[in-house]
């Protein structure tokens, strides 16, 4: 059986995503076991270039979203979205939310011992932002299945709870205001 273009590309990409995830698992258990004085930085950088990721992508899957609604269905423009959506999800976002989650809560563990105000709040609002994940990640089944009936204003609207969450979360974490 012969793969397309786009079937092949995909397969190569997500083996090189899992490849690039395992090769960063491995250094960083590595550095976790035997230079752990040296692993809190590494975590801390490991978790800001996660977050930047994340958010990156938070921000683009509501914009393709907007132009998705426009493209008839089952035309090739709409097809070309559907494919951009679900790496951007599997290949992106899905990853940099876990390495996320996983790095900040064991530096909220290791740093802060879980107390504080703002760490408290910070947790909620990523939380939230969790959320938000979960309904683009439904949305991205809706959109493959041509089942979205949501406008595109709809999708500029939900555009602008990740820049406002990532805004707070970021005052809180720089600021510290309790």
């Amino acid at each position: 059986m012969v793969q397309s273009n786009d079937t092949a590309g995909i397969g190569g990409a997500m083996m090189r995503m899992i490849i690039s995830i395992g090769v960063l698992i491995v250094l960083t258990a590595l550095l976790f076991f035997f230079a752990p004085d040296s692993f809190y930085p590494w975590a801390k950088a490991i978790h800001i270039l996660a977050v930047i990721s994340w958010m990156a992508g938070m921000l683009y899957l509501p914009r393709l979203f907007v132009y998705h609604v426009d493209a008839a269905k089952g035309s090739v423009q709409s097809e070309t979205f559907k494919v951009m959506e679900r790496r951007l999800l599997r290949g992106i976002i899905n990853p940099a939310m876990i390495i996320t989650w996983v790095f900040g809560l064991w530096l909220a563990w290791k740093g802060f011992g879980f107390h504080g105000g703002w760490l408290h709040t910070k947790i909620g609002l990523v939380l939230l932002l969790s959320a938000v994940h979960g309904y683009l990640a439904g949305a991205v089944r809706k959109f493959a299945e041509d089942r979205n009936e949501k406008p595109a204003r709809h999708w500029r609207i939900v555009n602008e709870i990740p820049t406002l969450l990532m805004i707070a979360i970021v005052i809180l974490v720089v600021v510290k205001p309790f």
